[in-house]
């Protein structure tokens, strides 16, 4: 069994603050091992499930060199191979060449989610919102539907109560969750300690595999329009002249296209 995980660092237990997931701060680097541990955690999960091959692929924007680049490498269990400074949502490698599963390990709630920890999607400043057709949408969202475009089902995601509400709601009541905090503003939780918190998700993980038939991938319906509210006029500017896109007001961009796939290379920036 070949199994992707693709990790976020705003939902792992612990996590509260943004000076915790910024490179570069004081706090970030007991927070990266945090992170590194709950990894670690779905891996033993998944070789438990029988798992044979395991890639990881670091998706956390720390900023600087260690955008995307945030594990603690030593740390890591020696069973997977890992995925870093790669562009977001850009690593299809195993996908395209078979993949069994995803699981999505610390993730965080789309924007404007009161008790989502550290809620936003892909960016606190431009994107407001983000619609999948007429579905609000977050960044679970983002890496469900690429994992669907090639058939993969997303059946483990991890991270906040409201992350994992979200989740559920849109992959379906068959996607097992792993809540390892419960939001109680933006800025602060109630957690589960990291020791327990990573063997709930090891159990979850290998939970998941085992049951990995009954979740169904997740694929917007055809044809697809992709829809992005911003945050100020200025921010349209990435996306004025692309094929596809649309302004049917100055904080709206909309992308339609036959598929998912087609409508999200129209607005997203990052390339390999």
């Amino acid at each position: 069994m070949r199994v992707l995980i693709m990790t976020d660092m705003e939902g792992v237990s612990g996590i509260v603050v943004w000076n915790q997931v910024t490179g570069g701060d004081p706090m970030f680097e007991e927070c990266r091992r945090l992170y590194t541990e709950e990894i670690n955690a779905a891996v033993r999960g998944a070789k438990a499930a029988g798992a044979t091959e395991i890639h990881v692929v670091d998706c956390h924007g720390a900023g600087g060199g260690w955008t995307f680049n945030s594990l603690v490498p030593e740390l890591l269990d020696p069973d997977c191979e890992w995925i870093a400074h790669h562009p977001w949502s850009r690593y299809v490698d195993m996908l395209e060449e078979g993949c069994d599963a995803c699981l999505l390990v610390g993730m965080h709630a789309r924007a404007a989610t009161p008790d989502g920890v550290l809620c936003h999607t892909i960016s606190t400043t431009q994107w407001r919102h983000l619609r999948f057709n007429d579905t609000y949408v977050g960044e679970v969202g983002i890496n469900a539907a690429l994992c669907g475009h090639y058939g993969v089902p997303c059946v483990l995601v991890t991270g906040d109560t409201a992350t994992c509400i979200e989740s559920a709601g849109l992959i379906g009541p068959e996607l097992t969750t792993v809540a390892v905090k419960k939001g109680l503003s933006r800025f602060s939780a109630r957690q589960i300690p990291p020791v327990r918190a990573r063997q709930m998700i090891e159990e979850g993980a290998r939970i998941a595999l085992e049951n990995r038939h009954h979740v169904k991938p997740y694929v917007p319906a055809k044809p697809t329009r992709i829809t992005i509210e911003i945050g100020s006029v200025e921010h349209a500017n990435a996306w004025k002249g692309r094929p596809g896109v649309e302004f049917p007001d100055p904080l709206t961009v909309v992308s339609t296209g036959p598929d998912w796939m087609t409508a999200w290379n129209q607005v997203w920036g990052w390339s390999v």
